[in-house]
């Protein structure tokens, strides 16, 4: 009996290669959007010919295309706010399968704010702090609708991962050279949750996921003894941002089991 069952499945199989259908689906074109969080500053090591957009084979695009077997177009950048995004939507179409965006954070400022923050006594960052919370809550989210709604427009048949931003902070001060307090870290943490909401709302209302690592962070932040994130750097430009071992333990397995579920469904997330 076992032997006419494994002819059976034998010839079953031939069958469906003759009328050409696949045994498990490929997974399709995956497009990478987004600021340094996506493009990888911070793993200290860039594609060569990404330029100023620092690129980086430890970025988890580059993981997670590889772990689902999905071309990707990397078209995150470095710096890129949202109408910088707005030009890294070429490769869109309706076959695209996978896109991520993570983007927001140089619209309100954040680099500049955490820069203002590390100033010695007396300077402090409460006023740079308030008017980033501020332009979160009343310009951001209109800037997000108009990117969220020319994804959707271009790439219809995709599932969309919005990807969100850790917390940075842990409380401690173990670097002399940026001093942030405390009371700072604690405001700072407070920004990063108010953009991941924001962030998170917009995305819903578009039909898209919203990927949140702040508690894939927890224990994980600058100063931590397994630290994820880098404090201040040399070069200033890794500073306070993902590690190598943050975008592949932080980011990736987030992000890949959420464009995963595309594969299991074999269906978008939404409908226009």
């Amino acid at each position: 009996m076992r032997l006419v069952r494994l002819a059976l499945l034998a010839v079953l199989v031939g069958a469906l290669a003759l009328v050409g259908i696949p045994a498990q689906a490929a997974a399709g074109p995956y497009t990478a959007l987004g600021d340094s969080y996506s493009s990888g500053v911070g793993s200290r090591e860039y594609y060569p010919d990404s330029g100023d957009c620092h690129r980086s084979p430890h970025a988890y695009p580059v993981l997670v295309g590889q772990s689902l077997g999905a071309p990707l177009t990397f078209a995150a950048c470095s710096g890129a706010r949202v109408p910088d995004v707005l030009n890294q939507l070429g490769s869109l179409s309706a076959s695209t399968a996978y896109v991520t965006v993570s983007v927001g954070g140089n619209d309100a400022g954040f680099a500049d704010v955490i820069t203002q923050c590390a100033l010695p006594w007396p300077w402090t960052c409460t006023t740079e702090i308030n008017n980033a919370n501020n332009y979160i809550r009343n310009t951001l989210p209109g800037l997000l609708d108009d990117l969220y709604t020319r994804i959707g427009v271009r790439a219809p048949n995709a599932r969309v991962a919005v990807v969100g931003y850790p917390r940075l902070f842990n409380g401690e001060e173990c670097n002399p050279a940026a001093r942030i307090s405390p009371a700072e870290q604690s405001s700072l943490n407070q920004t990063a949750d108010l953009l991941a909401t924001t962030t998170a709302a917009r995305a819903s209302a578009h039909g898209f996921d919203f990927v949140d690592v702040r508690t894939a962070f927890n224990g994980h932040a600058v100063c931590d003894d397994a630290e994820w994130i880098n404090g201040l750097s040399n070069p200033v430009l890794e500073s306070y941002h993902p590690k190598a071992v943050g975008q592949s333990s932080g980011y990736a397995p987030l992000v890949r089991n959420q464009l995963a579920l595309a594969i299991d469904q074999q269906t978008p997330q939404r409908t226009l």
